[in-house]
């Protein structure tokens, strides 16, 4: 079995302008962007019941962030990166280096890690293999990446913008396959679905979830959470986006602005979908799913039907992170640098973390007692409950 059971954590352009355009639409409504006049006003904060405590532990610094990163934990290390090529490992209880070094370009995805391998891709096209600090393998890619290398297995996995899915030697480099699935017009510059459950790797492509035997990258299953349309490339873009939530075999993500879905990966079979317009991933835990919508409307569904539990609009147009879910909270981010725990229960607010007010990088993340966030301007910072 190439992969170990693990606890879940997360070009080929006819125009490449389009595709980052497109991506520069990913917080608001394609159509909305057009039609609205005026820029919408953030919600005013309200005050909050402090009812769940946290204070600041520790801070950290790395390069600006302006590119889709993915914060990975392994344990108690943290590894984050920055614009300027700089790669580090933290330590989650005190944010000292583990080690930190850079990889030369700037960075375009990344980090992905098994706690031993860390890995990014570079603006040039290149998958960067680091271990202890030091860069091990660097391997060219046919198109540019925007999703996290996923470490696992002894492998390095890249999904890559031309719909490609390529496997590397951890060690060595050494490429070992690739899948190459049809193309679209336009694929988004932001992080797509990449994990393993049990022995499959799960990749979304396009609209769909597909399961990939990570021996020899051959399609075990492929599950449809959304499907093109519209009559002009825009209208039909689809593209699943990270981060997703998972309960055992249960996967459940987004379809950019379109819709959510879970799907049962022993089975390859959807389970549901239901309608969301929403732009970043989902969250969840045993009862609920939790996510954001393009407006910033903070909504939880019932994981089993996916009907709606509650929602929330006192967070509205504050440009949302995905959320996580951390012991009550569900945590999300936003535009002002603020970190907001609402109750998972209702969505009521529980407290606001600040940062350095320069906006949230990335979907908040966990490591061990630890909430971890990331701003643009190069912030670490690790919380704490009191």
């Amino acid at each position: 079995m190439i992969f170990k059971p693990f606890r879940p954590l997360a070009s080929v352009l006819r125009a490449p302008l389009a595709i980052i355009f497109i991506a520069s639409l990913s917080g608001c409504s394609v159509f909305s962007f057009f039609s609205s006049p005026t820029k919408p006003q953030p919600a005013t904060l309200q005050a909050v019941s402090g009812v769940v405590s946290a204070k600041q532990a520790w801070t950290s610094r790395i390069g600006p962030v302006t590119f889709p990163l993915d914060i990975n934990v392994s344990g108690s290390t943290v590894f984050v990166a920055g614009n300027d090529g700089s790669v580090a490992a933290l330590d989650a209880r005190t944010g000292g280096d583990v080690w930190r070094t850079t990889v030369g370009a700037p960075i375009a995805a990344g980090v992905g890690s098994d706690g031993k391998v860390a890995a990014v891709v570079t603006q040039a096209n290149e998958v960067v293999a680091i271990q202890d600090g030091r860069e091990i393998w660097r391997q060219k890619l046919n198109a540019q990446a925007y999703t996290s290398p996923f470490v696992a297995g002894g492998r390095v996995f890249v999904l890559a913008a031309d719909r490609s899915v390529n496997a590397f030697d951890g060690q060595t480099g050494r490429k070992l396959w690739t899948q190459q699935r049809p193309t679209e017009p336009l694929v988004l510059r932001q992080s797509g679905v990449l994990l393993a459950v049990g022995d499959t790797l799960v990749v979304g492509l396009s609209g769909r979830l597909a399961g990939l035997n990570p021996s020899n990258g051959s399609i075990r299953w492929e599950a449809p959470i959304a499907s093109p349309r519209g009559i002009n490339d825009v209208e039909r873009l689809v593209d699943l986006v990270g981060r997703v939530s998972r309960d055992g075999d249960i996967v459940c993500a987004r379809a950019f602005q379109a819709s959510i879905g879970c799907v049962n990966t022993a089975r390859g079979s959807l389970l549901w979908t239901k309608p969301a317009n929403g732009a970043e991933g989902i969250h969840g835990d045993d009862r609920f799913l939790f996510g954001t919508e393009s407006d910033g409307v903070v909504l939880a569904w019932r994981r089993a039907d996916g009907e709606r539990a509650w929602t929330t609009d006192n967070l509205r147009y504050r440009h949302l992170t995905a959320p996580l879910v951390v012991g009550r909270s569900v945590a999300i981010g936003d535009s002002a640098g603020f970190i907001h725990l609402l109750s998972r229960e209702d969505g009521s607010a529980l407290n606001r973390l600040t940062t350095d007010g320069s906006g949230i990088a990335a979907a908040p993340t966990l490591a061990g007692n630890t909430l971890i966030a990331v701003t643009r301007n190069g912030g670490v910072y690790g919380f704490v409950p009191e």
